[in-house]
Formats: C-alpha cells, structure tokens, sequence
C-alpha cells in the first residue's frame, strides 16, 4: 500500500517562499521575459535519466498553479501520477511526464519542480537502495528527524515511497532517554528512573512509545530490567558487541520485547552485517540528510 502524500496546502507556503527565492519581489524572470515572446506554448518532457524511485510528482502541479494556471501536466497514455509515484525504474533513460502551458511560465518553474522533485526522488532512491541490501532479513530500515526545516512531513514520505519506515515524527509523539538525558543518573539508578518514566509516560499516553538509548552492554542489562520499554538504541555498537545485545535481550525477554535498533556507522557498507546482527531495525540518518538528488531533467520544445 502507497504512502499518502502529505497535504498540499500545507506545503504551498514553501513553494511560495522558493518562487520568491528565484523570482524576487517583482516576480520577475529577467532572461526568460526578454527572450521569450509571451504568447509562445511548450512543452516540457520530464526525464529521468538514472535508475531510482520517482517521488514528489503531487507536488508538480501545485507548483504549476503558484507559477501560472494554464500549466498543465500530461501523462503517458494509460498512466496517471499514482501509478507513477513511487515507480522504480533500472533504465537510465525513462519519461515521466509532460507540462504544457505557456513557455516563459514553464521556464521560470523549471528549477522549482526539478528541485523538490530530485531531492524526494533521491531521498526514495536511497531508502529503496537500504532496503534492497538487508532483503531477507528481519530487520527493517527506518529514518531519523535529521531532515531539513520544513521538509520533515516530505522527507518522511519520501523514506516511505522508497520501501523503509518512519521513526519518530517529532520530539513530541515519541519518548526516546538518550544518553544526555540519562546522564542525571547513575547506572545503579537507572532501572528504577526508567521505570518512573515508563510509568508517568503510560498515564499521560496509554501508546506512546518509549526507547533508551544504551552505549554498552552494562546499560543494556539494567534497561532491560524494566519493563514497559518497547525499544533499546543501541549507539556506535559493532556487529559482535550488537549479537550479544540481541542474546541478553532474548535471554531477558518473555514477549520479544525490547526490540533493538542499531544507529551509528550505519551506511551501504555496513547495513547487510548489522542486519544478520539480529536487530530488528536499523535507523539511518544519511537517507534524508545525505540523499544525493536523482537525476531529473526537463526537456523544452516549442509546440507547433
């Protein structure tokens, strides 16, 4: 099942701020204005010219309105976008969709549409990547809230439309201790600050979740004592000190919970050997803050 793309109107004030950002207070296309007689229409081929997954095509038109209403978007016989969101493609050469409108208008909004769209497209290109490369194991690659300001509601369905899974959306539907929140307390009074929390977070949210971070065996032990948690971080562990966590928690575990998640050092390389860890999922920053963009482009003509 497709992710749900997040609501458009809630996105309009940012492609307003990145029209403004490229046109300026006149809205004013200098190049395009003297070069291009207002009358003239084209159509604009967009073509995606690596492997990868498309993202970010509900977008499109939303920018084509905030540009000028007459353009249009106009996909490949028997296509419409949700059948192509979210499509992967291996051919370095595939069409996506066609604008057609006014060509001066399409030539302002050229750099606008290719910019969310590569970033979405490359944020879904690398999680499809992450996932392919644990495929067959039972963990799962979730995200991080390393996301730019005011990309996180589309950054996170980017993680989606490419095949991994969210973490937390922010800092307030998730407890998650992490080590400087835990550095009040003394190892030994760890399990019981622990299970103060769980117990005031389960008054307040019957399910919200709660994780802790742990950087080392010893952490884990006393974390695992308590009950109530539903996931441990295990921080920059390697793959043998993270097979053992995996082994103390079965050992302590009645229900398989805690479930462990690997964070820290986490790329291509590394993904497949922490996955046979045995943990059961594995966050990765680098999927939204180190996605290099797809390469999209868009190819002008001038229509008859």
């Amino acid at each position: 099942m497709k992710a749900a793309f997040p609501a458009l109107e809630t996105y309009l004030p940012l492609i307003e701020l990145a029209r403004q950002e490229d046109l300026g207070a006149d809205s004013d296309d200098v190049t395009s204005r003297l070069s291009i007689d207002e009358k003239i229409v084209g159509i604009g081929s967009l073509i995606q010219k690596q492997p990868g997954v498309i993202c970010g095509l509900p977008m499109i038109q939303a920018i084509c309105e905030a540009y000028d209403a007459k353009l249009k978007i106009q996909t490949p016989a028997g296509t419409d976008i949700a059948t192509i969101e979210g499509r992967y493609s291996n051919s370095a050469t595939t069409p996506i969709l066609d604008i057609v409108g006014p060509l001066r208008s399409l030539l302002s909004a050229e750099r606008v549409i290719l910019n969310f769209l590569q970033h979405l497209s490359g944020v879904a290109t690398l999680a499809h990547q992450f996932v392919k490369t644990i495929e067959g194991t039972s963990a799962q690659i979730i995200d991080t809230r390393k996301t730019m300001p005011g990309f996180r509601a589309l950054d996170k369905y980017a993680v989606l439309t490419g095949g991994a899974m969210n973490h937390r959306t922010g800092l307030y539907d998730m407890v998650l201790l992490k080590d400087n929140h835990l550095a009040a307390y003394p190892i030994r009074e760890l399990p019981q600050a622990l299970a103060q929390i769980v117990r005031q977070s389960r008054a307040e949210a019957a399910n919200r979740p709660i994780e802790v971070e742990v950087d080392t065996l010893e952490q884990l032990k006393q974390v695992l004592q308590v009950d109530g948690i539903d996931y441990v971080l295990l921080d920059n562990m390697d793959c043998p000190t993270m097979t053992q966590a995996v082994a103390l928690r079965d050992a302590a575990s009645q229900n398989g919970k805690p479930l462990l998640e690997a964070s820290g050092g986490v790329n291509l390389k590394t993904v497949r050997a922490i996955a046979e860890t045995g943990v059961e999922r594995i966050s990765v920053g680098s999927i939204t803050h180190s996605a290099p963009a797809l390469d999209i482009g868009l190819d002008v003509r001038v229509l008859a």
